[in-house]
């Protein structure tokens, strides 16, 4: 990858450039990369745009270093329950010698394509929130319920000093939240994906105990052997889910179990049979899934494996919730017909991974998951992410129609 000059330093400016395109470049430029997010970059970034757009400004620190910033428009109904428009300002790390632009400059090419890490994960989104709420202010409109847009650190790395913390405190319970929104997925075709519900991340280390001795004899019962056969029965089942999941057209990745082993640890030396090998697994569980029986099924595979095999867990998620995608749910219903209005195609699935949405339907309140990108490859975490810049527009316009639409549901039984 070849430096590239920075615009910032340069003076370098597209007078033909949309102003929503520059200010989402702008917002791609600051390094909000684990393992060290410049966050304070970012609140300074929203308190900016929050006096630029007469919003009010709510900063809470969950934690040390970490604030939640919150931008209000008020409603002119306040009793109502608003809607929550969620962002993570963080994005994850990049392997640079594998890019071909710097991905911190947000170079856009010829074809309109700006390639930076968070293009997609989720900056587009922070940003398409902002300006379609610019573009409403400017004409003056107000509607009955408050929206707020909340900007939450943290999230590429499960969210536990974010949006976890968050949803806890007395600050997130006055905003009163009825409905929100959050990130989804781009999707290569014409439609575009809507997640109402998450998997269940599991994360198991896997630790195996046996005889040592020397590596030139044929120990019995050592680690590595206990550990092999529960590596082969979590790796049959890996490969069951991913049969089922090429075999059953109606299945998406959301709808199965996926399961890896994404860490090995153990030993001292070549000519030392260790006593103890660990194995580390990335479980995602779909809502259907019965969690008391597929960790009975995780038990009985580590007993069938031989004596001293056990397993603890790393992270444990165990809230299968999911938001109400029928007719009859009024937000739902509103978010749908809006979208119909707009001829866009919906396809309704689980996330099979896990965003901040999980902390917001745990909490109780519903939450789609929704990123207007369309046509668009899926990039998130990897080389070269990028989102073309009308791509980015279009997504500006369909939230000028979601947002006024949302707001504007009627006063509910619950809201009497």
């Amino acid at each position: 990858m070849l430096p590239e000059k920075d615009p910032r330093k340069t003076g370098d400016k597209d007078s033909r450039e949309d102003s929503s395109v520059t200010l989402f470049r702008e917002y791609l430029r600051i390094k909000t990369v684990h393992p060290e997010p410049n966050y304070d970059a970012a609140v300074q970034f929203l308190e900016r745009i929050a006096a630029e757009l007469g919003l009010g400004c709510q900063k809470v620190e969950v934690c040390p270093s970490r604030v939640i910033t919150v931008l209000t428009w008020q409603g002119t109904n306040p009793q109502l329950r608003s809607i929550l428009l969620n962002s993570h300002t963080d994005v994850v790390p990049v392997f640079e010698e594998h890019w071909h632009h710097n991905p911190f400059v947000a170079f856009k090419d010829s074809e309109g394509n700006i390639y930076a890490r968070g293009a997609q994960d989720m900056k587009c989104v922070s940003i398409q929130y902002i300006e379609a709420i610019r573009r409403l202010k400017a004409t003056g409109k107000h509607f009955s319920r408050t929206v707020h847009m909340s900007f939450v650190p943290d999230e590429e790395i499960g969210g536990h000093k974010g949006m976890e913390m968050f949803v806890k405190r007395p600050e997130f319970k006055a905003l009163n939240v009825g409905f929100a929104l959050d990130e989804g997925l781009a999707n290569p075709t014409d439609t575009f994906t809507v997640f109402y519900g998450e998997k269940c991340p599991w994360w198991i280390k896997v630790k195996a105990q046996g005889n040592p001795g020397h590596g030139s004899r044929f120990i019995e019962n050592t680690a590595a052997e206990k550990l092999h056969r529960v590596i082969t029965s979590l790796l049959a089942f890996r490969e069951r889910e991913k049969q089922r999941l090429k075999s059953e057209e109606h299945l998406t990745l959301g709808d199965v179990t996926s399961l890896n082993l994404t860490l090995l640890e153990g030993g001292v030396s070549f000519n030392v049979v260790p006593s103890e090998m660990t194995a580390s697994f990335d479980i995602r569980i779909p809502p259907t899934v019965d969690l008391k029986a597929f960790e009975e099924q995780l038990t009985a595979w580590c007993q069938a494996a031989g004596e001293g095999v056990t397993y603890n867990f790393c992270q444990k998620y165990t809230d299968q919730t999911v938001t109400p995608i029928d007719e009859s749910d009024p937000w739902w219903k509103v978010f749908s017909e809006t979208c119909r209005e707009m001829n866009m195609k919906l396809k309704c699935e689980i996330f099979p991974a896990a965003t901040d949405s999980r902390y917001i339907r745990a909490a109780g309140h519903p939450a789609i998951g929704f990123s207007p990108m369309n046509r668009t490859p899926v990039l998130l975490h990897d080389h070269n992410e990028f989102l073309n810049e009308q791509v980015f527009l279009h997504g500006i316009e369909i939230y000028t129609r979601l947002i006024p639409a949302l707001a504007s549901v009627p006063s509910l039984p619950v809201e009497a």
